[in-house]
Protein backbone atom coordinates (compact mmCIF):
# COMPACT_ATOMS: atom_id res chain seq x y z
CA UNK A 1 0.00 0.00 0.00
CA UNK A 2 1.26 3.25 -0.52
CA UNK A 3 2.57 6.30 1.47
CA UNK A 4 -0.29 7.77 2.51
CA UNK A 5 -3.09 6.10 0.89
CA UNK A 6 -4.39 4.81 3.94
CA UNK A 7 -5.31 7.58 5.47
CA UNK A 8 -6.79 9.69 2.56
CA UNK A 9 -9.89 7.74 2.85
CA UNK A 10 -10.48 8.58 6.56
CA UNK A 11 -9.12 11.87 6.67
CA UNK A 12 -11.63 13.24 2.96
CA UNK A 13 -14.78 11.00 4.99
CA UNK A 14 -13.83 13.09 8.07
CA UNK A 15 -14.06 16.94 5.88
CA UNK A 16 -16.97 15.45 4.78
CA UNK A 17 -18.84 14.75 7.72
CA UNK A 18 -17.26 18.08 9.69
CA UNK A 19 -19.29 19.97 6.72
CA UNK A 20 -22.10 18.03 7.32
CA UNK A 21 -22.40 18.75 10.87
CA UNK A 22 -21.87 22.61 10.44
CA UNK A 23 -24.14 22.38 7.98
CA UNK A 24 -27.79 20.54 9.61
CA UNK A 25 -29.15 20.05 12.67
CA UNK A 26 -32.48 21.55 13.77
CA UNK A 27 -31.94 24.99 11.68
CA UNK A 28 -29.97 23.62 8.26
CA UNK A 29 -27.89 25.88 6.99
CA UNK A 30 -27.43 25.81 3.03
CA UNK A 31 -24.02 24.87 1.78
CA UNK A 32 -23.68 28.70 0.08
CA UNK A 33 -24.71 30.30 3.26
CA UNK A 34 -22.20 28.46 4.95
CA UNK A 35 -19.52 29.13 2.25
CA UNK A 36 -20.67 33.12 2.27
CA UNK A 37 -19.77 33.14 6.37
CA UNK A 38 -16.93 31.73 5.67
CA UNK A 39 -15.34 34.32 3.08
CA UNK A 40 -17.22 36.89 5.75
CA UNK A 41 -19.87 37.55 3.51
CA UNK A 42 -22.62 38.09 6.87
CA UNK A 43 -25.78 37.28 5.57
CA UNK A 44 -27.79 36.07 8.20
CA UNK A 45 -27.07 36.87 11.46
CA UNK A 46 -28.88 33.68 13.31
CA UNK A 47 -26.73 31.53 11.31
CA UNK A 48 -23.90 33.01 11.99
CA UNK A 49 -24.62 32.60 16.04
CA UNK A 50 -25.61 29.13 14.98
CA UNK A 51 -22.67 27.88 13.39
CA UNK A 52 -20.10 29.69 15.48
CA UNK A 53 -21.40 29.04 19.08
CA UNK A 54 -22.92 25.76 18.73
CA UNK A 55 -21.91 23.75 15.89
CA UNK A 56 -18.17 24.81 15.20
CA UNK A 57 -17.41 24.09 19.34
CA UNK A 58 -19.82 21.07 19.00
CA UNK A 59 -17.82 19.32 15.86
CA UNK A 60 -14.03 20.47 17.06
CA UNK A 61 -15.49 18.54 20.49
CA UNK A 62 -16.94 15.47 18.75
CA UNK A 63 -13.28 15.16 16.33
CA UNK A 64 -11.24 15.16 19.42
CA UNK A 65 -13.39 13.34 21.52
CA UNK A 66 -13.54 10.27 18.60
CA UNK A 67 -9.82 10.62 18.48
CA UNK A 68 -8.88 10.44 21.98
CA UNK A 69 -11.43 7.29 22.30
CA UNK A 70 -10.18 5.41 19.65
CA UNK A 71 -6.49 6.11 20.28
CA UNK A 72 -7.04 4.63 24.21
CA UNK A 73 -8.92 1.87 22.83
CA UNK A 74 -6.42 0.48 20.42
CA UNK A 75 -3.70 1.33 23.27
CA UNK A 76 -5.72 -0.49 25.28
CA UNK A 77 -6.40 -3.80 22.70
CA UNK A 78 -2.33 -4.30 22.05
CA UNK A 79 -1.37 -3.92 25.79
CA UNK A 80 -3.78 -6.27 27.15
CA UNK A 81 -4.06 -8.42 23.58
CA UNK A 82 -7.88 -8.41 24.13
CA UNK A 83 -10.02 -7.20 21.64
CA UNK A 84 -13.33 -6.17 23.92
CA UNK A 85 -10.70 -3.80 25.89
CA UNK A 86 -11.71 -0.28 26.24
CA UNK A 87 -10.79 3.02 27.13
CA UNK A 88 -13.51 2.54 30.18
CA UNK A 89 -11.42 -1.42 31.20
CA UNK A 90 -9.49 0.28 33.72
CA UNK A 91 -12.20 1.85 35.80
CA UNK A 92 -11.13 5.31 34.89
CA UNK A 93 -14.13 6.42 33.71
CA UNK A 94 -16.39 4.78 36.60
CA UNK A 95 -13.61 7.18 38.40
CA UNK A 96 -14.94 10.40 36.58
CA UNK A 97 -18.89 9.00 37.37
CA UNK A 98 -17.98 8.52 41.33
CA UNK A 99 -16.30 12.28 41.02
CA UNK A 100 -19.79 13.91 39.73
CA UNK A 101 -21.55 11.79 41.82
CA UNK A 102 -19.92 13.21 44.69
CA UNK A 103 -20.53 16.81 43.53
CA UNK A 104 -24.32 16.21 42.14
CA UNK A 105 -25.64 14.22 44.98
CA UNK A 106 -24.13 15.23 47.89
CA UNK A 107 -24.20 19.51 47.21
CA UNK A 108 -27.77 19.89 46.40
CA UNK A 109 -29.68 20.83 43.33
CA UNK A 110 -28.96 24.76 43.42
CA UNK A 111 -25.44 23.64 42.93
CA UNK A 112 -26.43 21.04 40.38
CA UNK A 113 -28.07 23.48 37.99
CA UNK A 114 -26.54 26.93 38.27
CA UNK A 115 -25.64 27.03 34.38
CA UNK A 116 -21.46 28.61 34.97
CA UNK A 117 -21.20 26.68 38.26
CA UNK A 118 -22.43 23.14 36.84
CA UNK A 119 -20.60 22.85 34.27
CA UNK A 120 -17.21 24.07 35.99
CA UNK A 121 -18.09 21.59 38.85
CA UNK A 122 -18.91 18.85 37.08
CA UNK A 123 -15.60 18.91 34.08
CA UNK A 124 -13.32 19.56 37.40
CA UNK A 125 -15.03 16.89 39.76
CA UNK A 126 -15.05 14.44 36.33
CA UNK A 127 -11.49 15.11 36.08
CA UNK A 128 -10.26 14.92 39.73
CA UNK A 129 -12.28 11.43 40.02
CA UNK A 130 -10.70 9.80 37.14
CA UNK A 131 -7.33 11.14 37.67
CA UNK A 132 -7.62 9.30 40.94
CA UNK A 133 -8.30 6.37 39.80
CA UNK A 134 -5.33 6.38 37.33
CA UNK A 135 -2.83 7.42 39.52
CA UNK A 136 -4.02 4.43 41.36
CA UNK A 137 -3.47 2.23 38.53
CA UNK A 138 0.17 3.41 37.76
CA UNK A 139 1.42 3.09 41.24
CA UNK A 140 -0.79 -0.64 40.84
CA UNK A 141 1.36 -1.08 37.85
CA UNK A 142 4.87 -1.24 39.14
CA UNK A 143 3.70 -3.91 41.57
CA UNK A 144 1.29 -5.98 39.75
CA UNK A 145 3.78 -7.66 36.87
CA UNK A 146 0.79 -9.70 34.83
CA UNK A 147 -1.45 -7.71 32.66
CA UNK A 148 -4.16 -9.95 33.24
CA UNK A 149 -4.41 -9.35 36.89
CA UNK A 150 -3.91 -5.88 36.07
CA UNK A 151 -6.61 -5.81 34.07
CA UNK A 152 -8.83 -7.47 36.80
CA UNK A 153 -7.53 -5.08 39.04
CA UNK A 154 -9.02 -2.25 37.07
CA UNK A 155 -12.51 -4.09 36.78
CA UNK A 156 -13.07 -4.27 40.78
CA UNK A 157 -11.43 -0.68 40.95
CA UNK A 158 -14.69 0.26 38.56
CA UNK A 159 -17.01 -2.21 40.20
CA UNK A 160 -16.21 -0.40 43.77
CA UNK A 161 -17.15 2.98 42.27
CA UNK A 162 -19.91 1.74 40.54
CA UNK A 163 -21.15 0.86 44.28
CA UNK A 164 -20.17 3.96 45.96
CA UNK A 165 -22.21 5.70 43.11
CA UNK A 166 -25.05 3.31 43.35
CA UNK A 167 -24.79 3.73 47.19
CA UNK A 168 -25.36 7.94 46.79
CA UNK A 169 -27.96 6.92 44.26
CA UNK A 170 -30.33 5.49 47.47
CA UNK A 171 -29.82 8.69 49.65
CA UNK A 172 -29.98 11.32 46.96
CA UNK A 173 -32.91 13.76 46.31
CA UNK A 174 -35.02 13.19 42.59
CA UNK A 175 -33.36 16.84 41.70
CA UNK A 176 -29.58 15.11 41.79
CA UNK A 177 -30.08 12.57 40.41
CA UNK A 178 -31.19 13.56 37.44
CA UNK A 179 -28.18 16.13 36.97
CA UNK A 180 -26.10 13.13 37.45
CA UNK A 181 -28.28 11.48 34.98
CA UNK A 182 -27.91 13.68 32.13
CA UNK A 183 -24.40 14.00 32.65
CA UNK A 184 -24.22 9.85 32.41
CA UNK A 185 -25.86 10.30 28.51
CA UNK A 186 -22.72 11.75 27.02
CA UNK A 187 -22.35 15.23 25.29
CA UNK A 188 -20.48 17.14 22.61
CA UNK A 189 -22.18 20.74 23.35
CA UNK A 190 -20.68 21.20 27.01
CA UNK A 191 -17.29 22.03 25.77
CA UNK A 192 -17.58 25.93 25.11
CA UNK A 193 -15.03 28.41 23.57
CA UNK A 194 -14.08 29.21 27.10
CA UNK A 195 -12.98 25.64 27.79
CA UNK A 196 -12.42 24.48 24.76
CA UNK A 197 -8.41 25.24 24.94
CA UNK A 198 -7.84 23.13 28.18
CA UNK A 199 -9.96 20.43 26.20
CA UNK A 200 -7.66 20.39 23.32
CA UNK A 201 -4.07 21.20 25.09
CA UNK A 202 -4.48 18.49 27.23
CA UNK A 203 -6.59 15.36 24.38
CA UNK A 204 -3.27 16.94 21.98
CA UNK A 205 -0.89 16.29 24.66
CA UNK A 206 -2.29 12.73 24.76
CA UNK A 207 -2.33 11.86 20.94
CA UNK A 208 0.78 13.05 20.64
CA UNK A 209 2.43 10.75 23.22
CA UNK A 210 0.47 8.22 21.78
CA UNK A 211 2.27 8.97 18.06
CA UNK A 212 5.62 8.07 19.83
CA UNK A 213 4.69 4.71 20.50
CA UNK A 214 4.05 2.67 17.58
CA UNK A 215 7.65 1.08 17.73
CA UNK A 216 6.94 -0.67 21.67
CA UNK A 217 3.59 -1.51 20.93
CA UNK A 218 4.89 -3.51 17.66
CA UNK A 219 6.98 -5.11 19.59
CA UNK A 220 4.35 -5.63 22.35
CA UNK A 221 2.60 -7.57 19.49
CA UNK A 222 5.53 -10.42 19.58
CA UNK A 223 4.66 -11.28 23.37
CA UNK A 224 6.51 -10.05 26.41
CA UNK A 225 8.75 -12.62 26.76
CA UNK A 226 10.07 -11.97 23.00
CA UNK A 227 9.36 -8.24 23.52
CA UNK A 228 11.97 -8.47 26.57
CA UNK A 229 14.41 -10.22 24.66
CA UNK A 230 14.40 -7.55 22.05
CA UNK A 231 15.17 -4.84 25.01
CA UNK A 232 12.30 -3.76 25.53
CA UNK A 233 11.18 -1.94 29.16
CA UNK A 234 8.26 -3.97 29.41
CA UNK A 235 7.14 -2.15 33.24
CA UNK A 236 8.08 1.25 31.86
CA UNK A 237 6.24 0.81 28.61
CA UNK A 238 3.70 -0.32 30.46
CA UNK A 239 3.12 2.92 32.81
CA UNK A 240 3.39 4.86 29.55
CA UNK A 241 0.90 3.41 27.65
CA UNK A 242 -1.17 3.20 30.63
CA UNK A 243 -0.75 6.73 31.30
CA UNK A 244 -1.47 7.95 27.86
CA UNK A 245 -4.58 5.95 27.80
CA UNK A 246 -6.05 6.86 31.22
CA UNK A 247 -5.29 11.04 30.38
CA UNK A 248 -7.54 10.52 27.12
CA UNK A 249 -10.12 8.30 28.92
CA UNK A 250 -9.78 11.09 31.71
CA UNK A 251 -10.04 14.19 29.54
CA UNK A 252 -12.44 12.67 27.32
CA UNK A 253 -14.91 11.87 30.27
CA UNK A 254 -14.73 14.98 32.03
CA UNK A 255 -15.81 17.34 29.43
CA UNK A 256 -18.50 14.77 27.37
CA UNK A 257 -19.59 12.45 29.99
CA UNK A 258 -18.80 8.52 29.74
CA UNK A 259 -18.88 8.02 25.98
CA UNK A 260 -19.70 4.49 25.08
CA UNK A 261 -18.24 2.12 22.45
CA UNK A 262 -16.05 4.80 20.39
CA UNK A 263 -12.87 3.03 21.73
CA UNK A 264 -14.16 -0.59 21.81
CA UNK A 265 -15.29 -0.37 18.27
CA UNK A 266 -12.98 2.36 16.57
CA UNK A 267 -9.70 0.28 16.52
CA UNK A 268 -11.63 -2.86 14.72
CA UNK A 269 -13.22 -0.90 12.03
CA UNK A 270 -9.39 0.62 11.02
CA UNK A 271 -7.78 -2.48 10.99
CA UNK A 272 -10.86 -4.03 8.80
CA UNK A 273 -10.36 -0.63 7.19
CA UNK A 274 -6.38 -0.68 6.15
CA UNK A 275 -5.73 -3.78 7.21
CA UNK A 276 -2.42 -5.22 9.00
CA UNK A 277 -1.33 -4.08 12.38
CA UNK A 278 1.57 -2.15 12.28
CA UNK A 279 0.70 0.57 14.61
CA UNK A 280 2.76 3.24 12.91
CA UNK A 281 0.44 3.69 10.47
CA UNK A 282 -2.62 2.03 12.68
CA UNK A 283 -2.28 5.04 15.39
CA UNK A 284 -3.20 7.91 13.00
CA UNK A 285 -5.34 6.23 10.85
CA UNK A 286 -7.66 5.30 13.76
CA UNK A 287 -7.00 8.89 15.36
CA UNK A 288 -8.92 9.97 11.88
CA UNK A 289 -11.46 6.79 11.62
CA UNK A 290 -12.59 7.67 15.32
CA UNK A 291 -12.65 11.63 14.73
CA UNK A 292 -14.69 10.71 11.63
CA UNK A 293 -17.44 7.93 14.13
CA UNK A 294 -18.01 10.73 16.73
CA UNK A 295 -18.68 13.03 14.16
CA UNK A 296 -21.31 10.54 12.26
CA UNK A 297 -22.77 10.17 15.94
CA UNK A 298 -23.45 13.73 17.01
CA UNK A 299 -24.90 14.15 13.54
CA UNK A 300 -27.39 11.40 14.14
CA UNK A 301 -28.19 12.82 17.65
CA UNK A 302 -28.85 16.19 15.66
CA UNK A 303 -30.87 14.98 12.92
CA UNK A 304 -33.04 17.34 11.50
CA UNK A 305 -36.80 17.18 12.66
CA UNK A 306 -35.47 15.99 16.13
CA UNK A 307 -35.70 18.81 18.42
CA UNK A 308 -33.71 19.11 20.77
CA UNK A 309 -30.86 16.14 20.28
CA UNK A 310 -30.44 12.33 21.22
CA UNK A 311 -28.23 11.26 23.86
CA UNK A 312 -24.25 10.50 22.35
CA UNK A 313 -24.72 7.39 24.55
CA UNK A 314 -27.81 6.05 22.73
CA UNK A 315 -26.31 6.45 19.03
CA UNK A 316 -22.84 5.04 20.00
CA UNK A 317 -24.30 2.27 21.51
CA UNK A 318 -26.37 1.38 18.65
CA UNK A 319 -23.74 2.14 16.35
CA UNK A 320 -21.18 0.57 18.88
CA UNK A 321 -22.87 -2.66 20.13
CA UNK A 322 -23.04 -4.65 16.64
CA UNK A 323 -19.16 -4.30 15.61
CA UNK A 324 -18.06 -5.65 19.00
CA UNK A 325 -20.94 -8.35 18.62
CA UNK A 326 -19.51 -9.06 15.06
CA UNK A 327 -15.75 -9.43 16.75
CA UNK A 328 -17.23 -11.73 19.26
CA UNK A 329 -18.74 -14.03 16.55
CA UNK A 330 -15.69 -14.01 14.34
CA UNK A 331 -12.78 -13.94 16.79
CA UNK A 332 -11.75 -17.76 15.95
CA UNK A 333 -11.86 -16.88 12.20
CA UNK A 334 -9.64 -14.08 12.60
CA UNK A 335 -6.51 -12.76 14.41
CA UNK A 336 -6.79 -9.14 15.14
CA UNK A 337 -3.54 -8.81 18.19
Amino acid sequence: MKKGRPFLLPLLIGILLFILNLMLGPVKIPIQTLFNIIRGNVVDDLSVNILFQIRLPQSLTAIFAGAALATAGLLMQTLFRNPLAGPDVLGISSGASLGVALVTMLTGAWFAFMPQLNIISLIFSALLGALVVLMIILALSHRIKDNAMLLITGLMMGYISSAVVGVLTVYSSAENLQAFTLWGLGTFSAVGWDRMYYYTAATILGLLMALLLPKPLNTLLLGERYARNLGLRISQTRFIVLFCAGLLTAVVTAFCGPIAFIGVATPHITRLTIGGSDHKTLLPANMLIGASVALLCNLIARMPGVEGALPINAVTSLMGAPVVIWVVLTRHKRKYL
